[in-house]
């Protein structure tokens, strides 16, 4: 039997719209916390993730066939690759994963000129809420730091490239956490 590295996925990777990795299942990932920040290598805000030893993350690993990393690792391209198969839990828990993250030394908190864009969180939304239902949407928002971060509505034009289109109730979903958590 061949055992493929696995990655796990905590944002966009959720939605496997945006992808056609295999052997997607769902898994937790503990110790580390989700949080929107900005890097030099994009324009907007995106999640990364960073050590937290009181936070357990939900999301998605699925397989990078032969460690085949290219295309991960292109998509990603603004992360670094870190292993974290000993604080992986799944049904079936791959020999090897790993998660991506931005360098500590690399990000910044999100501002006007680099927000987080709407339809980014659309798609991470979306993903979260077709794996794990509205309980799932809620622990996603709870276990991310950052909602202070402006956010640019861009629906009308999209300016995420693996943007998705959204059912009036996803629309009203994302919303409706999005103005729970700026109150928080």
């Amino acid at each position: 039997m061949i055992h493929h590295p696995h990655f796990f996925g905590y944002g966009s990777l959720v939605n496997t719209a945006t992808h056609s990795f295999p052997g997607v299942q769902h898994a937790t990932l503990k110790g580390w916390r989700r949080v929107w920040r900005h890097t030099t290598h994009r324009t907007a805000a995106f999640l990364t993730v960073r050590p937290d030893p009181n936070t357990t993350l939900e999301g998605l690993i699925a397989a990078v066939p032969d460690a085949d990393w290219h295309a991960l690792d292109a998509r990603e391209y603004a992360y670094d690759r870190h292993n974290v198969t000993p604080l992986i839990t799944a049904t079936n828990a791959p020999s090897e994963t790993a998660v991506y993250a931005i360098p500590d030394d690399a990000h910044v908190a999100p501002s006007v000129e680099h927000p987080i864009l709407l339809s980014y969180l659309d798609v991470v939304v979306q993903g979260y809420l077709h794996r794990f239902g509205e309980d799932g949407v809620a622990r996603f928002f709870a276990t991310t730091d950052g909602w202070n971060a402006p956010i640019l509505n861009d629906r009308a034009a999209p300016r995420y490239p693996r943007a998705q289109t959204l059912t009036n109730s996803e629309i009203a979903l994302v919303d409706h956490f999005i103005a729970a958590s700026s109150k928080g």
